[in-house]
């Protein structure tokens, strides 16, 4: 019987930090789907195959869904390929983490430890806030963004839809991400990046 257990899609390095906070919130993970049948099983799962498989066991049960996809395309895409087939896709807030009452939270969060969202932020879905990230006031993060460890947004920093912001990086009060920009690790950004740029250094600038 599958009804009311849990299944993690993906089942890799990213994967097993989701599981370890989902499992410190009281949670039972019972599954994992993946492309194929993975070498390692540290969380002793049971396999139920490939997602985007047609024959996948999981559909048509109330399983409940948790994102372990680190690549921000992909999760989106799975993301929403779960929610056509079941309406139960998981948050997963790291008792670590700390979220302010007064922000607004998607559907298919992860938010490791250390995480810091304050006042009146808005989180948009399948977005990975990772370890030790500090998301300032009135942020607006978009869909399937990836903010990395230990990267700071000050307020009213705006990051577009499936974005990655790399680990360590700072961006100024008030500047606007686009869609699809990725910023390397250690950057600092100071002004506006449009959508589908690449950004490195500081103050940050434009690679091909």
């Amino acid at each position: 019987m599958l009804d009311n257990k849990s299944i993690i899609i993906g089942y890799s390095g990213h994967a097993y930090v989701v599981a370890e906070s989902y499992l410190a919130k009281g949670g039972t993970i019972n599954f994992y789907a993946d492309l194929k049948e993975a070498s390692k099983n540290p969380f002793n799962l049971e396999y139920l195959g490939f997602e985007s498989d047609p024959n996948f066991k999981g559909w048509g049960k109330s399983l409940k869904y948790i994102l372990g996809i680190g690549e921000n395309n992909l999760r989106e895409k799975v993301a929403k390929l779960i929610l056509s087939n079941s309406d139960i896709l998981e948050n997963v807030i790291d008792p670590q983490a700390l979220i302010s009452k007064s922000a607004i939270i998607g559907n298919g969060v992860f938010a490791s430890k250390g995480v810091l969202v304050n006042a009146f932020s808005t989180i948009g879905s399948f977005t990975i806030l990772n370890t030790g990230c500090v998301i300032e006031h009135e942020c607006e993060i978009g869909t399937a963004a990836h903010i990395a460890p230990g990267a700071v947004l000050s307020g009213n920093v705006k990051v577009g839809d499936r974005t990655f912001i790399g680990a360590n990086t700072v961006i100024k009060q008030g500047v606007i991400i686009g869609d699809d920009v990725i910023i390397g690790a250690g950057s600092v950004i100071i002004e506006n990046v449009s959508s589908n740029f690449k950004i490195v250094g500081n103050p940050g600038r434009i690679i091909k």
